[in-house]
């Protein structure tokens, strides 16, 4: 079996209302995906995080590597890829790049054998996860205190079990976020909290202990993701377990987030950090930590459905427990058009919970006609 083509597809859809997180607002939602079509007939679908429109310029530059290579060598064609472009680039576009390309071959790679990802990887932990609701982002009109509790009472109705707030919008409108949020849904929902790396160490450690009495499940991405010092020192200073990763990359960048210490909880996105073949290697790195892993998804099914893949072969947080500890999906709950729309069969939750797909290689199907009907204008 031979790739015979690598094809790109760059989508836009707007927003009918623009939300903002700590760093910038957003008025569309973007995906790029990628198409990698075998001799025999065989078609396997990844998407890439990150800038859309350059990832798909970054894609189609790799293409001399993957044009008449075998699909099922993935680990030989990622290495092959990282090492040509080492030079370039071991973090940020070139690997969000190669994480789309690298999802697409494990799912040519279970299509072939007819088995689910999860088969290949060595077998499921488990066939469903429990899912938090992303979301709480911030809107142009309205008073943030109304709207923020009331979607997340939302999300509680709907069954989910824990919601993450963004924060990163000043010490004080932030702790009076935290307090509305965990006084609307009650004490025994989870409440995260998300900076995306807006403040400096001093800053977050004045928020995170200004709402330690809120339980706070864990505080994510306090400080820029180069500051591992900076992590280290608002983990020391609160009792709220720190999480990250989602801006970090490969095994080689996930090292140093290890062997120092930084984080409770490691993010890695697999559309961004190396694809299945390099979060497989990421996860088994955190578990031998200690660390747990959740892995941070914002994308469309596509992204979704590669990470539930990876995540049915996690081991538990806790495995010696006699209660342990699964991990958990970040299920976005924003707008996003294209999300559900490209799948022939949306992956949608039940009460906060969400099967993994058991059919061959990632378990869906794309929907061209939104392909289509999203194509992003060149």
């Amino acid at each position: 079996m031979r790739i015979t083509e690598v094809r790109t597809h760059l989508l836009e859809a707007p927003l009918s209302e623009p939300f903002a997180y700590s760093r910038a607002w957003y008025a569309s939602r973007t995906a790029m995906l990628v198409e990698i079509t075998t001799d025999t007939g065989v078609t396997g679908w990844g998407e890439c995080y990150g800038p859309a429109r350059m990832t798909q310029a970054i894609v189609q530059a790799m293409k001399p590597w993957l044009i008449g290579a075998n699909p099922l060598h993935t680990e030989r064609i990622w290495q092959q890829i990282y090492a040509d472009l080492r030079d370039h680039g071991q973090k940020g576009l070139l690997i969000e790049a190669l994480s789309g390309i690298d999802i697409a071959l494990w799912d040519v790679k279970g299509k072939h054998f007819q088995v689910p990802i999860y088969d290949l990887l060595g077998g499921p932990v488990r066939t469903a996860v429990q899912c938090y609701a992303t979301g709480l982002y911030r809107r142009k009109q309205g008073n943030p205190l109304d709207y923020l509790t009331e979607e997340a009472v939302g999300y509680v109705e709907e069954g989910f079990h824990a919601v993450k707030l963004k924060v990163g919008f000043g010490i004080a409108d932030d702790i009076a976020a935290v307090r509305a949020v965990r006084a609307a849904i009650g004490p025994d929902i989870g409440l995260m909290i998300d900076a995306n790396h807006a403040y400096d160490a001093v800053a977050a450690i004045q928020l995170g202990r200004a709402v330690e009495d809120q339980n706070i499940a864990w505080f994510e991405e306090p400080v820029p993701p180069e500051d591992l010092h900076g992590y280290r020192s608002v983990k020391a200073a609160l009792s709220i377990p720190i999480a990250g990763g989602e801006c970090e990359f490969t095994r080689f960048g996930f090292r140093d987030v290890f062997v120092g210490h930084a984080l409770d909880i490691v993010q890695p996105d697999t559309c961004a950090a190396g694809g299945i073949t390099e979060c497989k290697k990421i996860a088994d790195m955190a578990a031998t930590f200690g660390i747990r892993y959740n892995p941070h998804v914002w994308g469309t099914g596509i992204g979704i459905a590669a990470s539930l893949q990876l995540m049915a072969t996690l081991p538990t947080h806790t495995p010696t427990a006699l209660s342990s500890q699964a991990p958990i999906l970040e299920l976005d709950q924003t707008e996003h058009p294209i999300r559900h729309a490209i799948l022939t069969q949306p992956l949608v939750h039940t009460r906060g919970g969400l099967a993994i797909p058991a059919g061959p290689g990632l378990g869906i199907d794309i929907n061209r006609d939104a392909l289509d009907a999203f194509r992003a204008s060149a």
